[in-house]
């Protein structure tokens, strides 16, 4: 072929493309800046795949209290194994007396029917009055067993949230609570500042037996003052100072989770959200008993053991009413 005939055909070629290109929506000019638009894309995702990951961590917002964790339920069902079985048992029973209750319903309407079988009427009657009286004792039993195992979990739930919640021993070490169980019996006091500083006046005489008994006080200001602790320095007292600075050692970390399973607390028992309140809780971490107003140092220390001896944790949580 000739070279005029090559350029020729050449020619012909580009102008085809040129025709089809416009075809499909596009002009060259159109087409040549797609394909570099993707070029450059393709160059601006390589460049982020080198680039190194940066991730966000944020912390996850505490469950509600309304909610029941696992370890809730686990925790009561050892505290009730039986309660299971009993409940299956009322529903059992439940089913059957109700089955009883329909086929004595059956009967008598035949024997209503019937003139012939007037005579057991009576029979039935009393048959199907016994199932129906069977059916509801079961039916409120299993109410009654149902409405005090969701109380108990609540109750145990509230309980495992308080064990999340920090507390700061020194200046350089943050516990949860849950850390101090079987070595302290801590006592939550929560109210204004004026509240703990005279709660801490009268706590003075019973220093060294609330030590002895393993208690440990958080005290928590509601009004955002600081509560004002005076020891005394003297070379005389050194030693009662000291525990008196162990027993109020405690201060509580990120306080709106305090308020916030604090106020929780109040609204169940139907408490004003202004009172002030106080928490005793066992060495396993369960709450022994609550109030309002000052607790009764000398109430814990004729109640609670010592918590080194043979008689350690014996009677521990007999006393108090458990929220």
């Amino acid at each position: 072929m000739s070279t005029v005939a090559q350029l020729a055909v050449v020619t012909g070629t580009c102008c085809n493309f040129h025709r089809t290109s416009k075809c499909l929506g596009f002009s060259f000019h159109n087409l040549t800046s797609v394909v570099a638009t993707t070029r450059i894309r393709t160059a601006t995702i390589r460049n982020r795949a080198k680039a190194p990951l940066s991730v966000t961590c944020s912390a996850a917002k505490p469950s509600s209290s309304t909610e029941i964790s696992s370890t809730a339920r686990i925790r009561s069902e050892v505290l009730t194994p039986f309660r299971s079985v009993r409940m299956f048992f009322y529903i059992a029973f439940v089913a059957q007396a109700s089955l009883g209750g329909l086929i004595a319903t059956t009967q008598l309407i035949g024997a209503l029917a019937n003139p012939s079988r007037a005579d057991a009427v009576t029979d039935i009657t009393k048959g199907l009055g016994i199932d129906i009286g069977a059916a509801s004792l079961f039916a409120f039993l299993y109410y009654r067993e149902n409405k005090i195992k969701n109380a108990q979990m609540a109750r145990l739930s509230r309980e495992e949230n308080l064990s999340n919640l920090k507390l700061r021993v020194d200046e350089k070490k943050i516990i949860t609570v849950s850390e101090f169980r079987g070595l302290a019996r801590l006592v939550i006091l929560a109210g204004p500042s004026s509240f703990i500083t005279e709660a801490f006046r009268l706590s003075e005489m019973f220093t060294e037996q609330l030590i002895e008994r393993g208690v440990l006080v958080v005290p928590f200001s509601t009004d955002g003052n600081a509560p004002t602790f005076e020891f005394d320095e003297t070379e005389d007292m050194e030693e009662l100072t000291n525990k008196r600075r162990r027993l109020w050692q405690l201060v509580p970390v990120l306080t709106p989770e305090w308020s916030e399973w604090l106020d929780d607390q109040k609204k169940l028992a139907n408490v004003s959200p202004e009172s002030p309140v106080y928490l005793s809780l066992r060495l396993d971490g369960r709450v022994r008993g609550s109030g309002v107003g000052y607790p009764p140092w000398n109430a814990f220390v004729a109640q609670l053991p010592p918590v080194k001896g043979m008689w350690s944790g014996l009677l521990d949580g007999m006393d108090g009413r458990v929220l």
